[in-house]
């Protein structure tokens, strides 16, 4: 026997050798997940052999929109068309906006109502009503726009019907109300190190010889949309598909597609239309529940503007020029900041302040604009390379210091990839200075931390602005400045005359700009009376209106606003729950959900049906056919290095 074999050189050979095998290995595995990816929205198939198709037939959407609130509800009919019993994993988009409030499984004639549980507890009951062959489903939110579907123990030949039933504010943006109905969920944006460490991030597929061994059929897609509003509608259209438009009245209208229970596309749903009216707008709406009663207003801009009601404007640039931008993000926004500052007018004023582990202001008070100084602010950014740390509350507290221009509307505008140091104090600083200045977030680059950008928005009340690449520069800059170059009212405050009101927000307001309603949520107790007064400042003269609160704005098809409450207090706790992952926001969160019967991040939906449909030997499926998924393969191969490792241990000492 040859003694080469058991010296130590040759285990280390081997045993890399091995390793580079099966890290080989891996790749094509990850490569060959690649192939027939199934578009989005996508399925997985659990405890399925390989002649499995996919269970969903048909989706259809019934919408009705009464004044800014959409009521939506989705009938999803699965079928299992293959002879064995099956799980299925259906993985879907929605809106962030988007309050879940329920979820039903019919099968046959029995219906049964989901409940609305802590999330581990529903996935609990799941899986072992799951063992028990019961008819099952869980509905999970993965994030606030990308949510999971799992109906187990569907027989061969057995249809079940699962309805979720959501509710959505609908914001007017430049006039334009817009309802979209998402249908693709799109790859998602990893953690902070670029590293996709959830299943979900990237677009899993079916079975994939599976795939290639059955007839594919698409599910069928239909929705019906019934809008009305208390003022005459304008150019009701979709963007996206053929509808027919049916106007019942000068305020009414329904909206069915031209071609009903065609093959689902994935492209969105988008249905847009305008109001009629020139001035400013204001409207209540009042829901009076068993222990709660909620209100919504909403206070529209005039879709005209004079320019001579448009305050002067002043702009305070926050650039982030830390390590993380170096590079393609601080190139870009360096495009961005010179797309902005020559788009500016001679009556504005600027200014510019770089952050990093410190920050450097261009100005003591901001410049007016002028050639020379457009020049001195983009060699002011031009000088930056990108190092250091970066720290965001410091930066805006040292930007709120600066001196404000007298009678101007101030915007800052806070440009950043996200990966900055951000404390709980800065989502309380913007917070609390919203009558002081306006707050925008661009995220910056092709890895743009989405959540702090949407934090930033949320609590600045404003949209987020993301630029992925370089040729977007110029678009959005453009868009951006539209949006806000029209300031119309400053200096605003809310007052509750004989309301009694509490839990409202926001409890400070932005300038409104001529494109952006302001939106108030609260509670209030007693009788609806009293009235709500708003007043503001223009460049020619003070503003004031009131709205007078009476039971006519009382109705019981308000009830949506309890769950857009919730959605909105939800929305801003997992913002702050982000910073600091705190047990408290944890808790409030998973509260708030089960209170108000709402999907979260630790509140899921699950419905189980007491009659036993299936017997165990279901849990005998083949799943000789599918291909290990990322995190199997991640298993299979620490295992075998573990083996080969203890191998070389053995033998090679």
């Amino acid at each position: 026997m040859d003694t080469q074999l058991f010296k130590p050189t040759f285990f280390k050979q081997a045993f890399f050798a091995f390793t580079f095998l099966i890290f080989n290995v891996a790749l094509f595995a990850q490569e060959y997940e690649g192939e027939d990816k199934v578009e989005s929205p996508y399925f997985l198939v659990k405890g399925a052999s390989e002649h499995v198709e996919l269970p969903l037939k048909s989706t259809s959407t019934k919408v009705n929109i009464a004044g800014v609130i959409a009521d939506v509800k989705i009938k999803q009919v699965y079928t299992n068309t293959s002879e064995e019993t099956i799980e299925a994993v259906y993985v879907f988009p929605g809106s962030t906006k988007s309050a879940i409030y329920g979820m039903q499984m019919k099968i046959g004639e029995r219906i049964i109502v989901a409940k609305i549980k802590e999330k581990e507890v529903a996935k609990q009951l799941f899986e072992q009503a799951k063992e028990e062959g019961k008819n099952a489903s869980l509905l999970q939110q993965h994030r606030p726009n990308v949510f999971q579907m799992n109906v187990a123990n569907i027989k061969p030949g057995q249809t079940i019907e699962v309805e979720l039933f959501y509710n959505e504010i609908i914001i007017p943006e430049a006039g334009i109300y817009e309802f979209v109905y998402p249908k693709v969920v799109g790859p998602r944006y990893a953690d902070e190190a670029g590293i996709q460490k959830e299943k979900w991030v990237v677009n899993p597929h079916t079975n994939p010889k599976a795939h290639k061994n059955t007839t594919f059929s698409k599910p069928t897609f239909n929705i019906d949309v019934n809008l009305n509003s208390s003022l005459p509608l304008h150019q009701v259209k979709s963007t996206s598909h053929e509808v027919n438009i049916n106007y019942n009245s000068k305020k009414s209208a329904s909206i069915t597609l031209k071609n009903p229970n065609t093959i689902d596309s994935d492209a969105d749903y988008i249905l847009s239309y305008s109001l009629s009216g020139g001035k400013i707008q204001t409207g209540i709406s009042l829901y009076q529940g068993e222990k709660e009663n909620f209100f919504l207003m909403m206070m529209e801009p005039p879709k005209r503007v004079n320019s001579k009601t448009i305050v002067p404007r002043e702009y305070v640039f926050i650039i982030d020029v830390s390590g993380s931008m170096n590079g393609f993000p601080l190139d870009v926004t360096k495009k961005l900041m010179k797309e902005l500052l020559i788009k500016l007018t001679p009556e504005d004023k600027f200014n510019i302040l770089l952050f990093a582990s410190a920050s450097d202001v261009l100005a003591n008070e901001s410049l007016p604009v002028t050639p020379e100084n457009i020049s001195k602010g983009i060699a002011f950014i031009e000088k930056e390379p990108g190092s250091g740390s970066t720290e965001l509350l410091p930066a805006l507290k040292q930007t709120l210091n600066l001196p404000k221009a007298e009678g101007y509307s101030r915007s800052v505008i806070i440009t950043t990839d996200g990966y900055v140091t951000v404390e709980k104090e800065a989502f309380d600083l913007i917070r609390e200075n919203l009558g002081e200045a306006n707050f925008f977030a661009f995220g910056i680059g092709g890895n743009v931390n989405r959540y702090l950008i949407e934090g930033l928005a949320r609590v600045g009340q404003g949209e987020p602005l993301i630029i992925t690449s370089e040729n977007e520069a110029t678009k959005k800059a453009a868009k951006f400045i539209s949006y806000i170059q029209s300031p119309i009212l400053t200096n605003i405050k809310v007052k509750f005359k004989g309301f009694d009101v509490y839990d409202v927000e926001p409890s400070s307001f932005p300038d409104m700009f001529a494109e952006r309603p302001i939106l108030i949520y609260g509670k209030w107790k007693g009788t609806p009376k009293g009235e709500i007064k708003i007043t503001g400042k223009n460049s020619q003269q003070k503003f004031k209106n009131s709205i007078a609160i009476s039971e006519s704005n009382l109705t019981e098809d308000n009830e949506a606003l309890k769950y857009l409450w919730a959605r909105n207090k939800i929305m801003s706790l997992s913002d702050y729950n982000r910073l600091s992952n705190a047990e408290e926001y944890k808790a409030e969160i998973t509260e708030l959900g089960l209170k108000y019967n709402i999907l979260t991040q630790y509140t899921s939906f699950v419905g189980i049906d007491d009659k036993v449909e299936v017997n165990e030997s279901i849990h005998n499926s083949s799943n000789s056919g599918a291909v290990p998924e990322p995190h199997e393969w991640a298993l299979i191969i620490t295992s075998l290095l573990l083996a080969g490792f203890l191998i070389f241990q053995k033998y090679a000492l």
